[in-house]
């Protein structure tokens, strides 16, 4: 029941957001580690069974113990929701619309054009990096640059996973490539917005709000038509990983 099992939990399964972790600010580690955690934890909770009645009932579980802990009743002893709890005590009641937009997983149902999808990533990304940014010194005044980049980061995040999202049903049908064009423009849009107002966000929520490697060549490449993202999207090597991290690092720049 510790931070050290978060930490390795998203070392193993998000190493784009476990960099971007470590170079936060100390004070804000923990409750980045636990949040990121987290939604690794509730975005694998649909898919943990077949059925979409038992899938539902184990994403419940978890908004019933994030519900409990907005009351500020501790949770059971658990590996991720004890540091989270470490971390956010009662805030972490506030993370509740981050699980209940899971349960269309649960349903297995496509997606039946772009504007579905963008609804869907402002309420998963979108709450998450908010989320995240609030815990790095974020005011209401930032709400929109940070969802801007929210969405250009998530849908990203959507498109290169979309191959095996088509796979388990939960992509978009019919499977129609300008489709994918309009969503990579959207993604580009947003994280352009975003970027153009970047002097008025403090460099403490740069790893917040850091999209992750290749993102606008990922775009550009579905916006050209010289990617078909239904098909395969390429693996981002370590090198690119580690490239971009460091970027970060030395910089603090998470726009492009």
């Amino acid at each position: 029941m510790t931070l050290e099992a978060c930490t390795e939990m998203l070392r193993q399964q998000d190493p784009d957001r476990f960099g971007a972790v470590l170079v936060a600010q100390a004070q804000d580690r923990a409750a980045l580690v636990t949040l990121y955690a987290l939604n690794l934890e509730i975005a694998r909770a649909p898919f943990q069974s077949a059925e979409p009645m038992l899938a539902e009932m184990r994403l419940q579980w978890w908004i019933d113990r994030l519900e409990e802990m907005g009351c500020g009743t501790a949770p059971p002893l658990h590996d991720v929701l004890t540091p989270l709890w470490d971390a956010w005590g009662a805030e972490a009641g506030a993370l509740v619309p981050l699980a209940e937009a899971r349960r269309r997983d649960c349903e297995r149902v496509p997606f039946d054009g772009p504007a579905a999808v963008i609804d869907y990533v402002d309420a998963t990304a979108g709450v998450l990096v908010w989320a995240a940014a609030r815990r790095c010194g974020a005011t209401e005044g930032l709400r929109e640059i940070v969802a801007r980049q929210a969405r250009g980061i998530g849908l990203a995040a959507w498109l290169r996973a979309l191959p095996q999202l088509q796979a388990l049903g939960l992509g978009l049908h019919p499977a129609r490539p300008e489709d994918a064009r309009t969503l990579a423009a959207e993604a580009r849009e947003g994280l352009r917005l975003a970027a153009r107002l970047h002097r008025k966000v403090p460099r403490r929520m740069a790893a917040a709000l850091h999209p992750g490697p290749r993102v606008p060549r990922l775009l550009s490449e579905i916006m050209a038509g010289r990617l078909d993202p239904f098909e395969e999207v390429p693996a981002i090597t370590p090198f690119q990983r580690r490239a971009s991290l460091a970027r970060l690092a030395l910089t603090g720049r998470w726009w492009r």
